[in-house]
């Protein structure tokens, strides 16, 4: 059909009632998404919105002219088949227009190929039934380049909340690129996360970690934005941010989860941290970044020694829940390295661990003293370290760590044929004395710690040296 500047064309645009919940800022926002769209379609500049006077804006894209045969669509094929683009159904400007209208706003539209307003007018064929219509005519600006949408009466303050639904006019800074969509750093001072879909923003979460755009949709999800693109229900793009995540690698994304979820214990950790997949993943990529050593609240209470040494190898202590904790010694990170727990971190300390022996001579004369009563005891009890394999009984500066991760005070190592007894132990007579009797027990009875077998061989050692100490008495 021609149009010419003398006639006007009404276009039944079929609305009655619908949409009465929507504010004016839906109805812009509507707008904008579709001068968007058409910039990401056409690869053309970025669309304007401006004010022109009180109450009056401009919304105009450089794109190929909106028609008024876009108003019968509905599936956009070409926009569905476009990655970039937010909008999906045609319907997005027909319930702008019901909104403008309703809310008494006039609306003024220009492309190269046509002009349009909207106006009531009876339905065709039904004069007793009056519906929403496209006024259309020529276009006033046959050369313009694009699409210019004026609106009187709204104000600065519904256009400002409109463009909040964008992430494009928002502060949140990209973290993460991932297939199914970005991860987004929240701008200080910002209340809550937003979850956006292509850019534009449909749920709000009072307590996610970070805020989302997810670029790849689910079924669920877009079914979910048929025509309701705001408050989108969780359930919709749980998923989806989870996917997200477990595609992220990079430090800074894994740092923040990994340090979010030591905040389990003041009860304020993030909702992302409480999916125990995410989680886990957070700790696989935190490994892949750093020197890390996943620890529970009992770990930090009772690790002891063990958590000294692993800072003082450069390990950060990383806080996670007890369900987390159980699982890390079975995870890997991204290169096929094992992450450690307390456990693994004594199983590398212990492999890597050499002794620091102390030269007798090199001995403080009150550990000299000490330490000459090796013989003494030895006799006393009838030993002859060489028959029990003791070839040498040594001191080392260091030792091995245990199973609750501290430093043992003494051990026998049955391959070297030797007893080491832990420095400090030379403080006093009793300390070592005891020492050096509990490794003897060993090396004598071929028993471990803990056992039945190691407390009777015990035992029988404190007996025979009760006799010798009591029939010295005696004398």
């Amino acid at each position: 059909m021609a149009l010419t500047s003398s006639t006007t064309t009404h276009f039944d645009l079929n609305i009655e009632k619908v949409l009465e919940h929507w504010p004016l800022a839906y109805a812009v926002r509507e707008i904008i998404a579709n001068a968007l769209d058409e910039q990401a379609i056409t690869a053309t500049p970025d669309p304007v919105i401006r004010k022109i006077s009180d109450r009056l804006w401009e919304i105009a894209d450089f794109g190929r002219g909106l028609r008024y045969q876009h108003l019968t669509q509905k599936e956009n094929v070409e926009k569905l088949r476009h990655p970039g683009v937010i909008g999906q159904f045609g319907m997005g400007l027909k319930d702008a227009l019901a909104v403008f209208h309703r809310r008494r706003v006039d609306v003024l539209i220009r492309s190269p190929h046509m002009d349009m307003t909207t106006a009531l007018r009876p339905k065709d064929g039904f004069t007793d039934i009056t519906t929403l219509h496209a006024a259309v005519t020529a276009p006033s600006q046959p050369g313009r380049t694009g699409t210019s949408i004026v609106l009187r009466g709204i104000s600065d303050e519904e256009i400002e909340q409109a463009t909040q639904y964008f992430l494009r006019y928002n502060r949140e800074r990209p973290l993460e690129e991932t297939h199914y969509g970005q991860v987004l750093a929240r701008p200080a001072g910002q209340v809550g996360a937003h979850i956006y879909v292509k850019g534009l923003l449909v749920a709000r979460e009072e307590n996610f970690l970070f805020s989302y755009n997810i670029t790849t949709l689910t079924k669920g999800l877009r079914q979910a934005l048929n025509r309701e693109r705001s408050n989108v229900g969780r359930t919709a793009y749980t998923d989806r941010v989870k996917a997200i995540l477990k595609q992220c690698r990079t430090a800074e994304v894994a740092r923040g989860l990994a340090d979010d979820l030591a905040a389990f214990t003041t009860g304020r950790m993030h909702d992302e941290l409480g999916w125990n997949d995410i989680a886990q993943h957070a700790c696989r990529v935190l490994a892949s970044h750093e020197k890390v050593v996943f620890v529970s609240r009992t770990d930090l209470e009772f690790g002891a020694a063990q958590l000294d040494y692993a800072r003082a190898d450069g390990f950060r202590l990383v806080l996670v829940p007890d369900d987390i904790a159980g699982r890390i010694g079975s995870l890997t990170d991204f290169d096929g390295a094992s992450l450690y727990d307390l456990d693994g971190y004594r199983d590398i300390w212990n492999d890597s661990f050499t002794f620091r022996f102390v030269d007798p001579s090199h001995l403080h004369y009150t550990e000299r003293q000490v330490y000459a009563l090796t013989e003494p005891l030895l006799a006393a009890l009838g030993i002859i370290p060489e028959r029990i394999g003791v070839r040498a009984i040594m001191i080392s500066e260091t030792m091995r760590l245990n199973s609750a991760g501290n430093e043992v005070v003494g051990m026998y190592e049955s391959a070297a044929k030797r007893i080491v007894i832990r420095r400090d132990q030379l403080a006093a007579p009793a300390d070592y004395c005891g020492t050096l009797l509990h490794e003897l027990t060993h090396a004598s009875s071929g028993t471990v710690d803990g056992t039945l077998a190691f407390e009777g061989a015990l035992t029988d050692q404190l007996g025979s040296l009760a006799v010798v100490l009591l029939r010295a008495d005696r004398r």
